[in-house]
């Protein structure tokens, strides 16, 4: 850098200052600093008639970032930029990103559309008031490498870096110096595994950073530092000043993440749901009787912890997020998923594990995931217990219909979030029918009872692709209910139901799920002589059932079918 002494050199046997500034004297290294300025300010506390040599300490070689900042910088040489937030620090932990984000002094929109002509990518304005611009590289085996681009918030790259969330966040890059400006010391606090705010107004500026600091603290397996997490409690109560959209965003990433019960533990100790799941709250507390061994609350953590679970097992790693901590410095530790109960899951339905991929791949929404949803709906399977709690007789507690009010609770949640009207009704499929797999279960196994060609048709008829997710909760319902009193008789009856279900939905469909129409409205309307209207609805259901349930297999056997139908259901 020249001026005022400070000169970039690279100098080995630096591992104690690696990705630091140094002052050096006389061979001497007498300070160091983020930057190439703070370096030089802490030498001239103790040596401030002398001029120091700066000098920036290269890091050690695994830290990689993506050679399309190389490709950049080439393309735009006198630009000035910086990579700065999530790329930097996934480049830190050993990780290459393909989302970076470049601060630019200014112009960041004309920079941006000028790097996609040179890249021959997408561009796109994503904010003009605040000069922001995105650019999409396509490779051509499909991956897609985003570049954001952004100015300055604030008069130079310290404002913009001390302006953001937390300060493992707020590390930059210098790409043509090769290296890391970091005036926070967000190295670190990745270093000692701690999430901290880069300021004491940082939650108050947008409070949307609770919710991420959660996430984050689950991803990475840190924890949050106790400053952070006070003032993150006393700004709880500005949620209600985000747009919903950035809620819904924020908490579903939440939910696609590791640990999700970890994580809405947290969001309930810190004082988040009046603001954010306002429903919730009032299942704490609320007792149920036997074979729950948990109240409503515990029990829906405890039930989301083992979906995760149960989802680990049955969808290949890969498309899972990776490594889950033993602790993840939320306070919650992992109770262990190598047992019997695990070994019979993968025993019976570890065959469909591409399958479930292929399930879960298919999402409602290009902007959330299937999974998601999945352990939304999990979180609000059983919402309206409180409401609809009662005590017989006998002394026992139930909640009656407490299904079909949930459903319609977790609906007016998922409306005011903005979810999609498909999501909203896989959400109402999968809690409104969220039982109809333990009454299964309980007479497979009290009577080894298996059901019917019909009920499975009427299971897949109502739930469509949802019958899955409901196989999937409807066990990890099952072992956050039992507990440590789930018995292995118990688990294998379960386990029975869901391989019935999954082999009629993905192996035999035409026979008990979808089977092939035989007959059309036009042939039901010319062979009885109907009027269009519901009725000829109801005899296309009727003969649909029929061949779902055996009793029909050609068309002729479907027209004599739907006439006897006609005749007993219109006396």
């Amino acid at each position: 850098m020249g001026e005022g002494g400070l000169t970039e050199k690279k100098s080995q046997n630096a591992s104690p200052y690696a990705g630091r500034w140094v002052a050096r004297l006389q061979g001497h290294i007498i300070a160091h600093g983020g930057t190439p300025e703070q370096a030089l300010i802490a030498a001239q506390k103790s040596r401030h008639k002398e001029k120091p040599e700066i000098i920036y300490m290269p890091l050690e070689s695994s830290f990689a970032v993506s050679p399309l900042l190389e490709r950049l910088c080439a393309a735009l040489p006198d630009q000035e930029m910086y990579l700065v937030g999530g790329a930097v620090r996934d480049a830190l932990l050993g990780r290459v990103s393909h989302d970076l984000d470049l601060a630019i002094p200014k112009d960041a929109i004309a920079v941006a559309r000028r790097a996609a002509a040179i890249l021959n990518a997408d561009f796109y304005v994503m904010d003009e008031s605040f000069d922001i611009a995105r650019v999409i590289v396509s490779t051509e085996n499909g991956s897609r490498d985003i570049l954001d681009f952004s100015a300055f918030r604030g008069p130079d790259l310290d404002a913009d870096l001390r302006g953001r969330d937390f300060t493992i966040n707020a590390i930059a890059f210098d790409p043509r110096r090769q290296a890391i400006l970091d005036p926070l010391n967000g190295a670190a606090d990745l270093r000692a595994k701690l999430i901290r705010a880069c300021s004491a107004t940082s939650l108050d500026d947008d409070p949307i950073r609770i919710l991420r600091a959660v996430r984050q603290a689950a991803a990475f397996g840190f924890k949050i530092e106790s400053d952070t997490r006070a003032a993150m409690k006393r700004a709880a109560n500005l949620l209600p000043n985000i747009s919903p959209e950035r809620q819904r965003d924020e908490l579903f990433k939440i939910l696609e993440g590791p640990r999700p019960d970890a994580s809405i533990r947290t969001l309930e100790m810190l004082g988040v749901f009046p603001y954010l799941l306002p429903e919730l709250s009032a299942m704490k507390g609320v007792g149920q009787s036997a074979p729950h061994v948990s109240d409503v609350w515990e029990h829906t953590l405890s039930m989301m912890q083992n979906l995760e679970g149960i989802l680990a097992v049955l969808v290949p790693p890969s498309f899972i997020p990776s490594s889950l901590p033993t602790d993840n410095g939320l306070g919650i530790r992992d109770n262990g998923s190598n047992d019997l109960f695990t070994g019979l899951l993968t025993l019976r339905l570890g065959r469909y594990g591409e399958k479930f991929v292929a399930h879960f791949s298919k999402s409602l929404n290009p902007d959330r995931s299937m999974r998601a949803l999945l352990f939304f709906a999990a979180l609000y399977h059983d919402v309206s217990k409180p409401a609809t709690k009662s005590v017989d007789e006998t002394g026992r507690i139930r909640f009656f219909d407490h299904d079909q009010l949930g459903a319609k609770v977790a609906s007016e949640r998922a409306r005011a979030f903005n979810l999609s009207n498909d999501e909203i009704d896989r959400l109402k499929i999968i809690i409104e029918n969220h039982m109809r797999f333990h009454a299964f279960s309980s007479r497979m196994e009290g009577g080894k009872q298996e059901p019917s060609r019909k009920a499975i048709y009427h299971f897949f008829r109502d739930s469509g692709e949802g019958g899955v997710d409901l196989v999937l909760l409807g066990l990890a319902d099952l072992r956050g209910t039992r507990g440590h009193t789930l018995t292995q008789e118990t688990w294998a009856a379960a386990l029975d139901i869901a391989r019935l279900l999954l082999e009629n939905f993905w192996e035999r469909p035409e026979e008990t799920v979808a089977p092939p129409r035989l007959v059309n409205g036009l042939d039901v309307i010319n062979e009885y002589k109907l009027e269009q209207g519901p009725v000829v609805g109801q005899v296309l259901e009727a003969i649909r059932e029929a061949q779902a349930t055996g009793k029909v297999s050609t068309r002729e056997e479907a027209l004599v079918f739907g006439r006897e139908w006609l005749k007993e259901n219109q006396k």
